[in-house]
This record gives C-alpha cells, structure tokens and sequence, in this order.
C-alpha cells in the first residue's frame, strides 16, 4: 500500500482541481462576481513583492526545481528506493503544483469575458465579408498614419527606447483606460515587466512572453521586434491583471497600447491588430476578401512595409520548427486543460473583438447622423406617401 501513496495523492489533487472546474464552468456568473478580485489582490501582492528582483524569480525556481529532480533520482539510484513509490510521489508534486494553479489563477478562464467588462457589444451589421473589409481598411489606415510619426533610425528601422524605458511607459495606457475611460477591469497592479531570461531559447520557439501566477511576475522576451514589443508588453500586464484568456489579453493590449500617449505604443497597438484582421481577411477564400486583402497590402506606406519584413524575418530566421512543434503543442494543452477548448487558436480569435470594437467606436459613431436622416418618421407626409406607392407598385 505505502507503494501507492504517491498516486493516491496525486488522484486526489487531480479530481480536486477537476472538481474546481467543473463548479466554475457550471456557475460562471458565481465565479465572476468575486474570483477574478480575489486573483487580482493575490497577483498585485506578488508583483509589487517580486519587482525588487530584477530578474524573474520564477526561473530561478524552476533551475530549483530541476536540480531537485535530478538529485532525487541520483538518490533513488544510491540508496535503491522503489522506482513506483519515487514516481507516484513525483507525480503528486506535479499535481500539486497544477490544482495550486488551478485555485490560483485558471479559474479566470471561467470568469465573465473582457467584452461584457468594457461594455462592448458583439452584435456586427453587415452582410459577408464587408464588415471585416471596413474594420481591417480603417486599422490599415491608422497603421499608416502612426508609422510616420514613431521615431526612426537612418536605416528606416524604429528607435526604440530601452526595454526598461519601454516597460514603465506601458502603466500609462493602462491609467488611462481606468481613470478616462471608466474601465475598472483594468485597475490591477502596473509594476513593469521583467525580461525574459535565456532570451534565445524562447525565440527559437515563438515564445514572446509568459506570465507566472507563483510570483506574481509578468515578463517579455526582449529580442522580439521593436513593433511588437509594447503590444506584447502590454499582452503580458492583461495575464497579470488576471485577464487569462489569450483573445482577451490580446485585445486589452490593443486598448491599452492605443490609449497611451506614446507614438510608439500607439503605432504597435494598430499594427498587430492590422496582423490580427489582415490574416484573417486573407484566409478566407472568396474573391471579395482576396481582393480587399491585396489592396490593404498595396496600400500600406513604406514604414509599414519596412516594420513587417523586419517583423517577419526576425522570425524566419529564430524561429527553430521542432522548438515551435513542441512549445506549441504544450501551451495548446495548457491553454485547453485550463478551460479554454479553442487552444493556440484563442490568439486569433481577437479580430471578432476587434471587429465589434470597431463597429461600435468608430464606424457607428460616424453614421449616427447618417442613421438619424434615413430614420422613419411617421409625420412625415411625403414619406409615407411615397412609401404607400411604392407598397402600391409592388401589389
């Protein structure tokens, strides 16, 4: 039976932690009336104790916990424990450490999605594809607009601040969502983030940023593009605000970049959420997207075009495809096991949110006037005569 323990453990962890998820998934509107709160003050706690690290704590916990293992198994092998006992007590460790995030943090993927947050309506008006045209035109426009007013290198390439510079300035966009625009939701903790260690490692697998709900720590690889760094900042401090799913963290990155006062974070913000509309106007297959799709591109300016073949290559050339294979693969199950069914795909499902928020803070505030002249007014006279005629007509 001692032989057991270990797995009995890890079981009982296990259903604990499916116990969790069953009972948010099934009382959602319970959850989100005081969950992501308590998470919030956990996380704030944690970010403001770990911030006197300039380092992320987490990593060194994780070298830690590596040596750990490893020395667990060096002292199996010494003192000839059982190899079925060591492992259901390695297991339940594991299992720990998952129902410990589970109650931590994962429950936030059962909260209240960010758009009834910031009151936004998902109801889009339009008739196929025309309304993601009109939504991914205007951010092309904007992308073009900011892209001639971001500092430049004699190259053409931005220049950037420093990644601590880069960081601190983030807080701003956040402030102001908060205390101009009235969304609370966005009122955590805006300590900076950290750099990501062992940057090269996380490049080779498209890692941009990870946020750890143990210490509290939001952190960003800093070889990424300069175009893409505030947004991913930004992406990161949403996580640590508790913001846990990947379409929401997106689209809070675009509100926060967008609403700072930064060229720079602004030009970023409307950049990635162009990348976001723009691959998912092209990968619909009628010709009106492929057509709408071909002339967005002709008509990005050429700092646009110089920040996306910077982008891309930094990719192409960093990127190792069995790193990506795998890293891809775990943060799918994560993101999954956490209550999230659609995976890696959460990432690109920000163009729905960025579609609604177009068509409700900008396109419809532009036609109001137009929706007010073509409204029906029942005293109207030639109005309705000319509808009686034309319902005449039709008899």
């Amino acid at each position: 039976m001692k032989y057991w323990r270990g797995y009995i453990v890890a079981a009982a962890l296990l259903l604990l932690s499916f116990g969790l998820t069953q009972f948010a998934a099934s009382n959602e509107a319970l959850v989100d009336m005081f969950y992501p709160y308590i998470t919030r003050l956990i996380q704030d706690t944690l970010a403001v104790w770990t911030a006197e690290a300039a380092f992320c704590l987490w990593q060194v916990l994780a070298i830690v916990l590596i040596v750990l293992f490893l020395a667990s198994i060096v002292a199996m092998v010494l003192l000839k424990w059982n190899v079925i006992q060591w492992l259901g007590w390695v297991l339940s460790f594991a299992c720990l450490l998952w129902c410990a995030h589970t109650g931590l943090y994962g429950l936030n993927y059962y909260a209240g999605p960010l758009a009834e947050d910031i009151r936004l309506n998902m109801v889009v008006v339009g008739d196929g594809d025309t309304p993601l045209i009109k939504a991914t035109t205007y951010l092309q426009e904007k992308t073009n607009e900011l892209a001639l007013q971001v500092p430049r290198n004699p190259d053409g390439s931005i220049q950037a601040p420093t990644f601590r510079e880069s960081a601190e300035q983030a807080a701003e966009g956040f402030h102001n969502l908060v205390y101009q625009q009235n969304y609370s939701v966005f009122s955590g903790v805006t300590t900076p983030v950290k750099e990501l260690g062992w940057a090269g490692m996380y490049s080779s697998m498209g890692i941009t940023g990870v946020t750890m709900p143990f210490t509290g720590e939001a952190a960003v690889n800093p070889d990424i593009p300069a175009v893409s760094l505030p947004f991913t900042i930004c992406h990161e401090m949403a996580h640590r605000m508790c913001i846990a799913p990947e379409r929401d963290a997106n689209l809070a990155a675009f509100l926060a970049s967008t609403a700072n006062s930064d060229p720079i974070y602004q030009y970023s913000g409307y950049f990635m959420a162009f990348r976001y509309c723009y691959n998912s106007l092209a990968s619909i297959s009628t010709s009106t997207a492929a057509n709408a799709a071909n002339k967005l591109y002709e008509g990005l300016n050429e700092q646009v075009r110089k920040d996306l073949a910077n982008y891309q290559a930094y990719y192409q050339e960093t990127l190792d495809p069995q790193a990506v294979g795998f890293a891809d693969t775990v943060n799918d199950a994560y993101i999954q096991a956490s209550g999230d069914e659609s995976g890696i795909r959460s990432y690109g499902e920000v163009t729905d949110l960025l579609l609604s928020w177009y068509w409700q803070e900008i396109y419809l505030p532009a036609h109001v006037d137009d929706e007010e002249e073509n409204a029906f007014d029942p005293f109207d006279e030639e109005y309705v005569f000319e509808e009686g005629l034309e319902a005449d007509k039709k008899k």
